[in-house]
C-alpha cells in the first residue's frame, strides 16, 4: 500500500568524506527499488499507538501521524561519504530515520542519493525542510508535496531565493521574520509557529514533585550565541548561596565556561556534553526553581515551553529576537542583560504564584499546533 508520508529534512551531517565516485541519480534509484539501499516507506502501526515525544525535530512529524494527516513519518539527514547507514528506528517506533549521501559540502545540500529515493518511491505528501536547506533539484522533484521551511535559528531565511521560492509555507518565530520572508516573496504564506516551543510534548516534560536543589537551570548548547556570560555575570551580583546548573547537549565552549565560573567563584554545576536523554533533562529541570534563556540571536528555542511544562517559570533576555511571546504574566518574565540579576531575584521570589505548565497546556502543546498546521495545508 502507498503510505501518506511526512518527511522532515534536517541539516544534520555525519560520516566522513570519501574519494569514491558519486553515482548518478538513476543508479541510486535502482539501489532503492531493489532493496540494497534500505526499506521502502511503510505506514505506522496506527495513530492510536503514536507517542508524540522527543526533541523539536521529532514532535512535528509525530504529531502529523497522531493527528491522522499522514500514515508515517521520517527524518532525513545527510551523510559525508559513500557508506550511509540503512534506515533505522531508535527510541520512537513511529519514526523512521534515513541518512543520504551528500554530493558535496555546499549548502543548500544536494544529494543524488536523495533524488534516487524520491524517484523510486515518489515524493512525500508533506515535506519539511529545516535550517540550511536542500538543493532546488530536490524541491522540484517534490513539486507535488506541500513544502514547509523553517530556519530554526534567528535568520528568517538561510536559503537562497531560487530555493525559497518553491515553498508553500514558511514557519517563523516572530512577526518580524514573517515580514522578512514577504519582502523576498510577497505572495509567500507565513505563520508564526516555531516548531520547538509550539509543538511541545506534555508527556516528555512534566512536573515530578522533586525537591529543589538548584535555584537556576540553563539548558543550552555550549556555544557563544547562547550567552552564558549574561547568566554568570548576573549570578556574580547575587548571593553566593544561589546554586545553578548548566546542561549542555553539545558545544565547543565547555572549558571556557567552566573557567569563567571558576574565575567568578560561582556555585554552578555542569552536566554534559555529551547530552543526556530527554527524561533526564526533565528530571534535571525539576530540580530547579526557574529556568533561563539568555540568548539574543536565537530562533525561539524549544526550551522555553519545555521548562514551563516541567513546572518551572522562565526568565528570558528581553533582547531575545524570537520567542518572547511565550513569556506571559503566568509563565515567567524577561529582563535586560544589565538587569538579569534583578530578574532572577524577582522571579525566584514569586515562583509559587505562577502557573507555567497550565499556560502551555492551554496554548502550545502539539495538539493545538497540528490543528493550526492542518488548516494551513488544507487551505492551499
Amino acid at each position: 500500500m502507498n503510505a501518506r508520508r511526512i518527511v522532515v529534512i534536517s541539516d544534520f551531517q555525519d560520516g566522513n568524506w570519501s574519494n569514491d565516485d558519486l553515482p548518478p541519480t538513476q543508479d541510486f534509484m535502482t539501489r532503492w527499488t531493489d532493496g540494497r539501499r534500505g526499506i521502502p516507506p511503510s505506514p505506522s502501526r496506527g495513530t492510536h499507538s503514536v507517542t508524540v515525544d522527543g526533541g523539536y525535530l521529532e514532535r512535528l512529524p509525530l504529531a502529523a501521524v497522531a493527528d491522522g494527516m499522514v500514515d508515517c513519518a521520517e527524518i532525513w539527514t545527510h551523510w559525508r561519504g559513500s557508506d550511509p547507514p540503512a534506515a533505522w528506528v531508535d527510541r520512537n517506533p513511529s519514526l523512521v530515520r534515513r541518512a543520504f549521501r551528500l554530493n558535496g559540502p555546499e549548502a543548500p545540500f544536494a544529494s543524488n542519493d536523495m533524488l534516487g529515493h524520491i524517484s523510486a518511491f515518489g515524493p512525500p505528501e508533506i515535506l519539511c525542510v529545516w535550517g540550511l536547506g536542500v538543493s532546488e533539484e530536490i524541491l522540484i522533484a517534490c513539486r507535488d508535496s506541500f513544502k514547509i521551511y523553517n530556519s530554526i535559528d534567528a535568520p528568517a531565511l538561510r536559503i537562497p531565493p531560487e530555493v525559497s521560492q518553491h515553498f508553500d509555507l514558511v514557519i517563523t518565530g516572530a512577526e518580524w521574520q514573517s515580514a522578512v520572508v514577504r519582502s523576498r516573496h510577497p505572495q509567500m504564506r507565513t505563520v508564526v509557529m516555531p516548531i520547538g516551543p509550539e509543538f511541545a510534548s506534555a508527556s516528555t516534560f512534566r512536573p515530578l514533585g522533586l525537591p529543589k536543589s538548584y535555584d537556576v537551570i540553563y539548558v543550552a548548547a555550549a556555544q557563544a550565541y547562547k550567552r552564558h556570560d549574561i547568566l554568570f555575570e548576573a549570578l556574580a551580583k547575587l548571593p553566593s548561596s544561589l546554586k545553578s546548573l548548566c546542561v549542555f547537549g553539545y558545544g565547543e565552549l565547555v572549558e571556557d565556561l567552566r573557567s569563567h565560573v571558576e574565575q567568578l567563584g560561582l556555585n554552578v554545576d555542569f552536566v554534559g556534553p555529551p547530552g543526556v536523554r530527554f527524561d533526564e533533562v526533565n528530571r534535571l529541570m525539576n530540580l530547579a526553581r526557574i529556568g533561563v534563556v539568555c540568548g539574543v540571536e536565537d530562533g525561539a528555542p524549544a526550551i522555553l515551553t519545555e521548562y514551563m511544562l516541567a513546572g518551572i517559570p522562565v526568565l528570558a533576555n528581553s533582547a531575545l529576537c524570537c520567542g518572547l511571546q511565550y513569556i506571559t504574566a503566568e509563565s515567567g518574565a524577561w529582563a535586560s542583560a544589565d538587569d538579569f540579576h534583578e530578574g532572577i531575584r524577582d522571579l525566584l521570589e514569586r515562583t509559587d504564584t505562577l502557573r507555567p505548565r497550565n499556560v502551555v497546556l492551554a496554548n502550545w502543546t502539539w495538539p493545538h499546533s497540528i490543528r493550526r498546521l492542518r488548516k494551513l495545508i488544507d487551505a492551499r
